[in-house]
């Protein structure tokens, strides 16, 4: 008898041998690409050198990148690292895009939104439309820890913060009121409302009107990190857009639109107008063009132009068939190489490495001119 037919009749006397189902061959193949995936990212970690952390954060993250930078010295992951980065904004009175000071709904009631992601893991946790904490992206990232969800929204969100120990704080500041009260009485002629002359006259609410014209702000902040092992993590957190309707939920608690990060690529975020970059999944949408070899800089660049081009409805459109609003996408990949970029020319991002001082650096952008909105408020 031949060999060949010896391990035939062998193959054949043997229970165990018979023809998987087609469940068993699609768990064997899940858990071979698992491992695959497992065997290339301890592979890209062991083969790259150590690099100095880094941290990249919208225009208002000064302060944030540098605490973060700082974090990850100490020994912290990047995504707690950032979350207590962007904990000083939030704190912030001064800042109203983020926490405490930001500006309120329509009502006049402070939401707000968060979101973080741990890149090693890919876990994340978010809130939605919370009332009455001043951290919600801490909020968030117990959520990621703590339970095996993601998105938690409104009441059940503030009753989780409660659970938890948050303190419960009134948000709105009198400097939020004040332009809150101003927004009111400009909003219509024909309503109950009206802006007395002192109202306007206020410092506060003059500084509201330089700084933004007719233009509802939409301030956020977002932070992304990656460590010397490098491992990535992120957050963003925001008060939403200025005045919005209650219960209005933007890109910045949505995992994939205002925050992705993927620890065998890099992370990516965003700020501006948040339901265009929800339509094209941004901060997602990013990464995979980063995944696919582009430097983080074209990567935000290829994602703005995708979302000019999906930017069809005419109320969002100027008389040059332009967008009438801004985003900005940030991004960082696993080697600690940074940028941002915007529709119009004019942001900034923030920008820290290990050993140097943080700093603001220009944005790239798809038109080189400034929003011809700003051209009005020089």
């Amino acid at each position: 008898m031949s060999i060949m037919r010896k391990n035939n009749q062998s193959r054949e006397s043997n229970p165990t041998d018979k023809i998987m189902t087609r469940r068993e061959a699609v768990a064997v193949g899940t858990a071979a690409a698992v491992a695959a995936t497992a065997v290339r990212s301890v592979a890209a970690k062991t083969s790259a050198p150590s690099a100095p952390p880094v941290a990249v954060a919208s225009r208002n993250g000064l302060v944030a990148v540098r605490r973060a930078v700082e974090r990850m010295e100490a020994g912290i992951s990047p995504v707690e690292a950032a979350v207590q980065g962007v904990a000083v904004v939030e704190a912030d009175p001064d800042d109203t895009s983020v926490g405490f000071g930001g500006l309120p709904n329509s009502e006049g009631v402070v939401q707000l939104d968060a979101c973080c992601m741990d890149g090693p893991t890919m876990r994340a946790g978010a809130v939605a439309a919370l009332e009455g904490y001043m951290h919600p992206a801490q909020v968030a990232y117990e959520i990621m820890r703590r339970t095996t969800r993601v998105l938690l929204v409104g009441e059940g969100a503030a009753r989780f913060a409660k659970s938890l120990g948050f303190p419960e704080e009134e948000l709105l500041t009198d400097r939020a009121r004040k332009i809150w009260l101003y927004w009111k009485g400009q909003m219509s002629g024909v309503d109950d409302w009206i802006a007395p002359p002192d109202l306007v006259d206020d410092p506060d609410v003059q500084r509201f009107i330089k700084k933004n014209g007719p233009v509802r702000p939409t301030g956020t902040i977002n932070l992304c990190a990656v460590d010397g092992q490098h491992d990535v993590g992120g957050t963003t957190t925001t008060s939403g857009l200025a005045f919005k309707i209650p219960g209005r939920v933007g890109d910045s608690p949505l995992i994939g639109a205002g925050l992705f990060v993927d620890n065998e690529v890099g992370a990516a975020g965003s700020t501006g107008r948040g339901e265009s970059v929800i339509q094209i999944s941004g901060a997602h949408t990013v990464v995979e063009f980063m995944r696919a070899g582009q430097s983080p800089r074209d990567a935000c660049l290829g994602a703005l132009d995708r979302l000019v081009r999906a930017t069809r409805v005419h109320y969002l459109l100027d008389r040059d068939g332009r967008p009438n609003f801004n985003v900005q996408f940030y991004a960082l990949n696993r080697m600690g190489e940074a940028a941002g970029a915007a529709i119009w020319a004019g942001s900034k991002y923030s920008f820290c490495r290990s050993g140097e001082e943080a700093r603001l650096m220009d944005c790239a952008s798809l038109y080189p001119t400034i929003a011809p909105w700003k051209k009005d408020l020089k």
